[in-house]
């Protein structure tokens, strides 16, 4: 039993369950945003989409309207995390407005995928380039990006208040150093050197076709925005912080990415920043010389551990979540009596993304799952519209500006981005496609084990594990 006797014979309460911890705050919440969004694709796609699109305008306005969707995609959420400031964001927002099976196909997702092979991508980047300034055998590289999971996940899992300040410190120098990259870019570079201004621009709904594969890229460049609200239980003052983080990251990260690409159009001509493979590091060359190169090998080392130490912070929190739920292992809901912390959530976590990197399949499974993780950003911001309905005197703290239309325009960009990737990349979306149906099982198979928890306001399935 739980409960315990006195000397006097009467019966104590039994203990209270350790609970998460609220110790982020704005900054905190807003440097989890910036740091995992932040990491590779900004100083290695704009090759890829000069390439595609053939003029630096075509560039700029790809940036553009996906940046713009993703911060009409972060206002939406603002609204649902500043309702329902709960561990688990987005699951908890999907299994709100359309019942458990919704929430726990978003959660499969990442946790087979979404998140775990992000964080293993996210650790060989890490490992690749610091081989530049440690050389490394193929072996040691994998046991490099396999140890960056393990420690971060070891901060981490040693307290919130631990893992938030070393996301702020590296948020910090990265945005820092692309300050730095930005402004003397412009002060100390004059003229382009020699190349070509132009190249082959593609028409028609050839151009369509490639603005949308070109729209990938920019998107993998914006992810991340949405992870903040998976730590929801643990920011103070949620319902202010967190549309305030959402608003003010996304935001900012726009802008850098904007001002980025002027810096590689103004110091590289079009042809090269078309051919590079490390657009970043050429351009870094041509502001500082030869040793520019190291400079950005190292700036995206900071980029990569701080989008890597911000997934692993946030992500767990989800997986904690659907435990609590009953739908994922029910050991996964307890909270570390010490620190405070979602620690077997966390330890599942590095543990499948240890495997991915051992295996090194992790690459393909991340790419193959942007489909279906475009399925879940537009259900949620579509959920702004289901809960205004279903629920419509529930406390909003925050309320989505240009209702309905930001969620709708969201809901429908995110629409014409999964048509254009059935259309152009159908492999991705069927491999998507394929994992939720292996989803739909397995969900099949949990509630088959048992009951759910009782939950007021929404039924659940359990797992008895």
């Amino acid at each position: 039993m739980d409960s315990t006797s006195d000397d006097t014979g009467t019966t104590a309460a039994p203990a209270a369950p350790p609970q998460l911890l609220r110790a982020l705050g704005l900054w905190e919440t807003t440097t989890i945003v910036i740091g995992i969004m932040i990491g590779t694709g900004i100083f290695i796609v704009p090759a890829q989409m000069t390439r595609s699109l053939g003029t630096r305008e075509a560039v700029f306005s790809v940036w553009a309207v996906a940046g713009l969707l993703s911060l009409f995609g972060a206002l939406s959420f603002a609204e649902l995390s500043a309702m329902m400031p709960e561990a688990g964001g987005q699951y908890v927002f999907l299994r709100e407005a359309y019942g458990p099976l919704t929430g726990f196909l978003c959660g499969w997702s990442f946790f087979v995928a979404a998140q775990t092979g992000g964080i293993a991508v996210l650790a060989v980047g890490f490992a690749e380039y610091a081989n530049e300034f440690l050389p490394l055998a193929p072996w040691e590289q994998k046991a490099a990006a396999a140890a960056s999971v393990a420690v971060l996940t070891a901060i981490n899992y040693r307290g919130v208040r631990q893992g938030g300040a070393l996301q702020s410190i590296l948020t910090g120098l990265k945005l820092g150093a692309m300050a730095v990259i930005i402004l003397l870019g412009y002060v100390l570079v004059r003229g382009l050197p020699a190349g070509s201004s132009s190249l082959a621009v593609p028409t028609g709904h050839r151009f369509a076709g490639a603005f949308g594969v070109a729209m990938v890229g920019a998107f993998w460049g914006y992810e991340g925005w949405n992870a903040c609200t998976f730590a929801a239980g643990e920011v103070k003052h949620p319902e202010r912080n967190i549309p305030l983080a959402l608003l003010l990251g996304t935001a900012a990260v726009i802008l850098l990415y904007m001002a980025m690409n002027l810096i590689y159009f103004h110091v590289l001509p079009l042809d090269q920043v078309a051919r590079s493979s490390r657009v970043g590091a050429d351009a870094a060359v041509r502001i500082f010389g030869h040793t520019g190169s190291y400079l950005v090998s190292l700036l995206i080392i900071i980029s990569t551990l701080g989008s890597l130490n911000g997934s692993i912070l946030a992500a767990p929190r989800v997986y904690y979540a659907m435990a609590k739920d009953g739908l994922f292992f029910r050991w996964c809901s307890s909270v570390h009596p010490s620190y405070r912390t979602p620690h077997l959530a966390l330890v599942v976590q590095a543990v499948w993304a240890i495997l991915l990197v051992a295996a090194g399949t992790y690459e393909q499974l991340y790419t193959y799952v942007i489909f279906a993780a475009f399925v879940f950003y537009a259900l949620t911001a579509m959920a702004v519209v289901v809960l205004r309905r279903s629920r419509p005197d529930a406390p909003r703290p925050y309320r989505v500006f240009g209702y309905p239309y930001v969620p709708l325009a969201f809901v429908l960009g995110s629409a014409l981005f999964l048509a254009n990737t059935l259309r152009e990349e159908p492999l991705e979306a069927g491999f998507g496609a394929v994992m939720l149906g292996v989803g739909l099982l397995v969900y099949w198979l949990w509630k088959q084990r048992g009951a759910p928890k009782p939950r007021p306001g929404a039924p659940s399935a359990s797992c008895p594990l």
